[in-house]
């Protein structure tokens, strides 16, 4: 039971510092404690092995026959725990399954036309993407980064940040052409504002009134709903209804002429936030997890943003199309269209 009460590694480490230093002041120097606590911790480790290691003199410490016989085998098994510890550092290649969840539309987009580079970098890493609108829980649904759009609630993740987008009303051509173009923000009501169905009780779009300061917030309360955001888009371009997106999602779609932004005069121009998220490993983060955060950082992000910044105005005037990175965001042929 006595051993669980001590840190046996520690007390080895030190012993092994103590032969090789020459004596108890140069070890605690190297060890930045003090003399009588080395001296203490010796006294200790003696004590718990029941034989002397060292004969104390003013001048010299000398090991007895048991001290050089632990000492021999403590070199041996210290070398062994770096051994140990450097196979699974982060400066080894990442191997191992990587569990990633992000939103559907940024997982189609953006994620999933990467990974594929992701793999080649490392192909000791295996993935599981996972992708869905809701908020999953990391540790319950073992999932190592999971990216997440908007204010974070859960103080336990830590977080690294890609970026924003801006957001927008939009509706399909078609759909404008036959209900009118709203002007102001009253004359939503006459229009069929759709969303996302499990969202349906608090969801609503931010816009500035048409009096100075003024604010008002609209609800979706169409006569469809979607689970995700790739449905919904789909149901806009069919010509459903009209929906409010992250700019991210349907810039492609603005600037091929697909969708049209409605009441942007009256748009508040909010940000909402893109966060990666991951659980919190004491400073032990698998090499797999930390160079796809990176890769997120350094080849994901900036695609992200350049499509989720855009101006709707120029994308419309065919100004900043260019910009925006290459997507696989073309509708999904109609009924008939082959």
């Amino acid at each position: 039971m006595a051993r669980f009460e001590v840190n046996r590694t520690a007390e080895m480490d030190v012993f092994v510092r103590v032969v090789d230093q020459g004596g108890f002041s140069a070890a605690a120097r190297e060890l930045r404690l003090t003399p009588s606590a080395v001296s203490k911790l010796m006294s200790r480790l003696e004590q718990r092995l029941g034989a002397r290691l060292l004969n104390r003199s003013t001048r010299r410490l000398q090991l007895t026959p048991e001290g050089t016989a632990f000492y021999e085998r403590s070199v041996r098994l210290l070398a062994d725990l770096d051994e140990a510890e450097r196979s699974v550092a982060a400066s080894e290649e990442p191997r191992g399954r990587l569990r990633v969840n992000a939103n559907v539309p940024f997982g189609h987009h953006f994620l999933a036309p990467a990974l594929a580079d992701f793999l080649t970098r490392y192909p000791g890493i295996s993935l599981d993407m996972v992708l869905t609108d809701k908020v999953v829980d990391l540790m319950e649904e073992r999932m190592d980064v999971a990216v997440r759009a908007g204010p974070l609630k859960d103080s336990q993740l830590v977080a690294r940040k890609l970026g924003e987008t801006r957001q927008v009303i939009v509706a399909s051509p078609a759909y404008l052409a036959r209900m009118g173009m709203p002007q102001r923000p009253a004359d939503l009501e006459a229009h069929n504002r759709i969303g996302f169905c499990y969202l349906r009780q608090i969801e609503g779009w931010p816009l500035r009134g048409e009096r100075e300061g003024e604010t008002l917030t609209v609800r979706p309360e169409g006569n469809a709903m979607a689970s995700d955001g790739e449905g919904l888009r789909h149901l806009v371009l069919g010509g459903v209804g009209m929906a409010r997106f992250g700019m991210f999602h349907v810039a492609h779609d603005i600037a091929a002429g697909r969708l049209v932004p409605v009441l942007e005069a009256f748009n508040p121009g909010d940000l909402d936030p893109l966060h990666a998220v991951y659980l919190g490993q004491g400073g032990n983060m698998p090499a797999r997890v930390r160079v796809y955060l990176d890769f997120l950082v350094e080849v994901v992000a900036p695609r992200f943003i350049a499509a989720a910044m855009a101006d709707a105005r120029e994308l419309m005037a065919g100004k900043g199309h260019a910009l925006l990175p290459k997507s696989n965001m073309s509708p999904l042929p109609l009924a008939g269209e082959g």
